[in-house]
């Protein structure tokens, strides 16, 4: 019985050896979907996510510049 699992174990490694591995494709299509859904989410965090605080400045700054801007035309 032992030579008959010493040679089972030797086939295994020839065949682990000689043979690559079976890669799931469903979970490769997986992994890439959650990827791009979370650069996503990082992307619209980083475009969105801004405080009450940040967005009320920017809003005085863009209305600043156009202030500016107008103040500057020539009648």
């Amino acid at each position: 019985m032992k030579a008959n699992a010493a040679l089972v174990r030797a086939r295994q490694a020839a065949y682990d050896a000689g043979m690559s591995k079976v890669t799931n494709l469903n979970r490769f299509r997986k992994d890439k979907a959650r990827a791009e859904k979370r650069a996503r989410a990082d992307e619209n965090a980083a475009k969105h996510g801004r405080t009450k605080a940040q967005k009320a400045l920017e809003d005085a700054r863009s209305d600043k510049a156009i202030r500016d801007l107008d103040g500057h035309e020539r009648e």
